[in-house]
């Protein structure tokens, strides 16, 4: 029997009467992960192959003036020499990414900057050796002239009108309209509005309006970014990358260089962990451009430094929230004004954030105002539910003070307002059937909520948190083998186990074992379009797909058994114990017919293809027992339950990690992680031992509750689960430490310097 975790609870709210689904079969990659067998970005090796190496500014803020390169070129083992110069001009198209959107110039000049740098580490010239320390020594000897600009670091600074401004070529824009004259680093205003809040907020007993600052944090992914790119003579490319998707990175490459999209395979890697950072391209279409430049295949691979510096992070956040309700515990307004720094490029999570801030609650008249903003940092990028754990963070740390003036019990004020089927969220949004309610449910009567505290200094937080869970394009080919088996292609990379989970909606469907499903994940020239893996979105989106081949592949099997016993196909029945039975009793189990396959006429081979809903709506609520210091102020997590709705649980120990990792990381965002500037805007901590992770020591045993509330748009109810779990984990915490000191924080991280602080006030 497999093992099931201490401290796992599921709680059903349908019949399961799968024979596969909610099983924990081995996953199919397991043994090469174990063994290190298994091929990530940095384990390419192709004959003849280059290393590249990438320069970056030491400045955050400054014109290029002039490049000379002569030097580097000379030396003895280089290549190839590129800097912006050797970018195509793109123009203004916009690419989709699938968690949010960028403009091509932007995107390029991201990768290696043109004319002007806007960030400490941006890239500014690339050099391509025979050995990485040739290549690196090369590019120490590229002579850039920069004049120094004053950078701007703060989201609000950055917003004032004597703000220096990043980009000549962004305005701002609302509702789809410029309404800025001059250049601005105000990209976007967003807004938002139901009801009459002005007119609600007058009707509150109680009005509540505080404002929260978040840090800038990295998804922190052990894997640094790393491509090999082989450029053909004929002009094709093959690119080896570890990205979370292969078909999105294709685009980008061959929009950013001006290839024809059918001359670039993207064959992906294995990924040691995205979280949503490895969406956008960085070092892709650099080592494409160096391997063209040099005739030869080149390997970039980012060292830790460099990944700190110059991919995605979240946005640092500043956010107002104003809550309003009567004294019988009801919600009747809510405000909220949330500007996200974008980073160097326009392109935060701020709309994200914007329909996130309430979404957990049915707060009949509400406004939201949010604003993408420019700043001298790495341009922001997706991670896990972008723009959502900031803005869950403002919305739960106001509602328990709320709470706390009415003197009501924050689990039975939640449970008065929770959005449930038909509540409109405040973008105009109308839930279906969800499952924040029996989250809330279950967490109250588990065995955590009913254990009493025992110490002193010890508090006790709660919040829900909430995230879309998208669903967009997948396709497979699944073929049945002379054996009885079946392979299943797929272009979803494999970040959390889904090789598995796809394979088992595929065998529940044809009445096999898991085990009889070999998955593999294959290039762009191999499989249909297929999404991002990113936004919980391939469980459910890829497994429909799965579903559907499966569908096909039972019908075929009962076209060939009619071809085997001559007669009509509608005599024919596929059952679900995989025997397919016809008329006079006749009986073929699925691997009799497979050995037959050969004999009888072509392969059984089926495709299935989906474009699933944007979104299934999943939630979450978390509960923490924190223990503080008061002399440091230091923060001990004892004890912590997450709970969430994920529709089905396809295979619950995968359900679980992702519950684990997300609340590690949200425990990580809540407590520690921050990027440090200084005046300059020069990143003091870009490495893992001054950006702090949480680790074993830092974290207890996390207990799981798995709510099943079957998503009704999918045929097993699958929801996703992997981005919920970091919403709820910053304000419980913050709602743990009130509990233990007395003191509400409305800044990220909770440090210990930051806390005590706090302390000291007295």
């Amino acid at each position: 029997m497999p093992i099931v975790p201490p401290g796992t609870t599921t709680v059903k709210h349908h019949d399961n009467k799968y024979k596969v689904i909610g099983t924990r079969p081995v996953r199919h990659d397991g043994a090469d992960k174990v063994t290190g067998r298994a091929k990530y970005g940095a384990d390419t090796q192709l004959s003849g192959m280059l290393y590249g190496y990438i320069l970056r500014s030491p400045h955050a803020h400054a014109n290029i003036k002039s490049i000379d390169t002569s030097a580097a070129e000379a030396v003895p083992g280089v290549y190839a020499v590129i800097a912006g110069k050797d970018f195509p001009h793109v123009g203004d198209k916009v690419a989709e990414l699938g968690e949010g959107s960028v403009r091509l110039a932007h995107l390029s000049a991201n990768c290696m900057a043109r004319g002007k740098v806007l960030y400490h580490g941006h890239p500014v010239a690339a050099v391509a050796a025979e050995t990485i320390h040739i290549a690196e020594e090369a590019a120490k000897l590229i002579k850039i002239e920069y004049e120094q600009l004053p950078p701007v670091l703060d989201v609000l600074e950055a917003m004032e009108p004597t703000a220096p401004v990043l980009n000549d070529d962004v305005f701002t824009e609302e509702m789809g309209q410029q309404v800025s004259e001059k250049p601005s680093n105000v990209a976007t205003h967003f807004l938002y509005e139901i009801g009459d809040p002005e007119a609600a907020f007058a009707t509150a007993d109680v009005v509540v309006e505080r404002e929260f600052r978040n840090a800038t944090v990295h998804q922190g992914y052990i894997e640094p970014h790393a491509s090999t790119a082989l450029y053909h003579g004929d002009g094709r490319v093959t690119l080896w990358t570890c990205t979370q998707g292969s078909f999105s990175s294709r685009q980008q490459v061959a929009e950013l260089l001006e290839i024809p999209l059918t001359w670039i395979k993207v064959i992906p890697t294995e990924i040691g962990g995205g979280f949503g950072g490895k969406i956008a391209v960085y070092e892709a279409p650099v080592s494409v451009a160096l391997s063209k430049k040099a005739g030869r295949p080149v390997r970039v691979v980012m060292d830790r430094t460099g990944v700190f510096l110059a991919t995605g992070p979240t946005p640092a956040t500043f956010i107002r929230v104003k809550l309003g309700a009567t004294k019988d515990g009801k919600l009747v307004a809510g405000q909220a004004w949330l500007a996200y720094e974008a980073g160097a490029f326009p392109g935060s999570p701020v709309n994200p954030g914007c329909m996130c801030v309430f979404s957990c609650y049915d707060i009949p008249n509400a406004r939201v105002d949010g604003y993408d903003v420019c700043v001298n940092k790495p341009r922001t990028n997706a991670y896990r539910a972008p723009g959502s754990p900031n803005a869950a963070f403002a919305c739960e740390t106001v509602l328990e003070e709320v709470c706390q003036e009415l003197g009501m019990d924050s689990m039975e004020f939640r449970l008065k307002n929770a959005a449930k089927e038909g509540t409109r969220r405040s973008d105009g949004y109308v839930y279906p059937r969800v499952g924040l309610v029996e989250c809330l449910e279950a967490v109250k009567n588990s065995d955590h909520y009913k254990t009493p505290l025992k110490g002193p200094n010890q508090g006790r937080g709660l919040a829900a948190g909430f995230w879309f869970n998208i669903g967009l394009k997948s396709s497979v080919t699944a073929t049945i083998n002379t054996d009885g088996k079946v392979s299943l292609v797929e272009g979803s990379t494999d970040i959390g186990g889904t090789r598995t989970s796809i394979s088992m909606q595929l065998a529940e469907v044809l009445g096999i074992p898991a085990e009889d499903v070999q998955p593999f994940v294959v290039d762009t020239d191999s499989v249909g379009y297929t999404d991002i893996t990113g936004g919980s979105r391939v469980t459910m989106a890829t497994g429909m797909a799965a579903y559907k081949a499966a569908l096909e592949l039972r019908d075929l099997c009962c076209e060939r058994a009619a071809r085997i016993w001559e007669c009509d196909v509608n005599e024919v029945r596929y059952h679900d114990d995989a025997t397919i039975t016809g008329p006079e009793g006749k009986v073929l189990t699925l691997k009799a017919l497979a050995a037959q396959i050969v004999a009888t006429g072509e392969s059984i081979t089926a495709s299935g293809n989906t474009n699933m809903p944007n979104s299934s709506n999943a939630f979450g609520v978390h509960l923490v027992d924190v223990e503080v210091d008061p002399d440091t102020g230091k923060t001990t997590v004892l004890r912590y339950t997450a709970c969430q709705d994920v529709g089905t649980a396809i295979h619950p120990a995968y359900v679980e990690g992702q519950m684990h990792g997300g609340a590690v990381q949200g425990i990580g965002w809540a407590l520690n992680e921050e990027y440090v500037y200084d005046k300059d805007g020069h990143m003091r901590n870009a490495n893992f031992l001054d950006y702090r992770i949480p680790t074993c020591y830092d974290v207890p045993n996390i207990e799981t509750i798995i709510v099943e509330v079957p998503n009704p748009d999918h045929p097993f109810g699958v929801r996703g689960v992997g981005e919920v779990p970091i919403c709820p984990p910053q304000a419980a915490i913050g709602a743990a430490i009130h509990g233990a000191t007395g003191k509400r924080m409305y800044e990220l991280p909770m440090s210990p310097p930051r806390l005590l602080h706090e302390l000291l006030k007295g």
